[in-house]
Formats: C-alpha cells, structure tokens, sequence
C-alpha cells in the first residue's frame, strides 16, 4: 500500500474542496445519491427484529437495490425478477443469507448470497455488497469493481488480486484496506466509505 500516494491524493483533494465533502460542490453531489436516506431506510428495514417476516425483507432488498444510485440501472429489473421467481424454500435462504451477513456469521451470509444468486448470474459485487455498504456505511463497503481494481493499482493494494466473481475473503481483505487507508486522512474525506470511495474515484482521475 503506498501511503505516500494516499497523502497527495489527500492535499489535492483538499485543495480542490476545502473542507472536504462539506464542502458546498459535494454536498449537492451528495443529494443525488441519497446516502444519509438510504442509509436510514437500510438501518430500519434490516434491523434484526425486521427478520420476522421474510417477504418484509425481500421486499426491502428490492427497494434498497432500486433506490441505490450505486446499481447500474440494467441490474435493477433482472434483481428485482429475481427476487419474484424464487420459490418459497429459495426465499428463506436468501433471507438467511442476509440475516447472517448482517447479524450473524458474515462468511456464511456472503456464501449464502454467492451459491443462490450465481443461480440466475446475478452473483455480483454490486448486488452482494449494497446491502452491507447502507446499513453499515463506516465499517462495510461497496465493491464497483472498476473502482476497486483501479484502487488496487493506483494504490498498490499488492496482497489483493481482484476477480469478477465475489469472494468472502477478497471482500474482507479489500475491506480491512479501505478502513486502514480511511484512518490515515482526514475525517473530512470520510464521513463514509462511499464517501472515501468516491474521494478515490475523484482523485484517481484527476492525478492520472
């Protein structure tokens, strides 16, 4: 990980936004993407006491997923027909999936959603990740895999080697970076992790 590249990215980011993404430019980019109201609706449609009813969550799952300025736009139907074609055991796998990788056996929960929805070729970052990246947006992460495979070059994340197909351990690795490289700027850049992901994405494309 080159640090030193992390500190420039920080000083350009900085002096191009002072005050980082409090800063009036960014705070209107942050409006579109809805983070804070997403977030709210991710904390209280996922609460553990929610799992009670697993339509109720299915349901949220779709919501979330088309709300999400994260998704591409060609994902959001193909999930959304998805989610209606499951068969009443597939559901409940699905909803103990997620349960899990909120509240439980992470692993097992992001293994879960792997082997069920590689079913239907939707086992993808994007639709494995969201969920996880709104309900807790300062410890988990989004993987847009064209972002993260130029966060690992840029960066030179060297002990990440990305693939298109989701794993747990790349997951928690990639993670762990996010959060360590987060801890070495200023607050300003952070006030999520979609957040300092997006100070990357701004960064990576200016110094290139």
């Amino acid at each position: 990980m080159n640090l030193e590249k992390l500190a420039l990215a920080e000083k350009y980011f900085l002096q191009r936004y002072p005050g980082g993404f409090n800063h009036p430019e960014l705070q209107e980019l942050s409006k579109k993407h809805k983070m804070e109201k997403i977030t709210s609706l991710a904390q209280e449609q996922f609460s553990l006491d929610r799992f009670k009813i697993s339509q109720d969550i299915l349901d949220s799952m779709v919501k979330l997923v088309n709300s999400s300025s994260m998704v591409s736009l060609f994902e959001k139907p193909k999930f959304r027909d998805f989610i209606k074609s499951l068969s009443a055991e597939q559901k409940e796998v699905v909803v103990y999936g997620v349960k899990e990788l909120l509240h439980g056996d992470e692993r097992a929960g992001f293994e879960t959603l792997i082997d069920i929805f590689k079913e239907e070729k939707l086992a993808k970052w994007t639709l494995i990740t969201a969920i996880p990246a709104y309900y807790n947006p300062t410890k988990d992460v989004f993987v847009k895999p064209t972002t993260v495979k130029n966060v690992i070059k840029y960066f030179e994340l060297d002990n990440l080697v990305y693939n298109s197909r989701p794993t747990y351990d790349f997951y928690a690795q990639y993670r762990e970076s996010i959060n360590y490289m987060k801890s070495h700027v200023s607050t300003q850049l952070a006030p999520h992790n979609a957040a300092f992901s997006g100070f990357l994405m701004m960064v990576m494309e200016g110094l290139s």
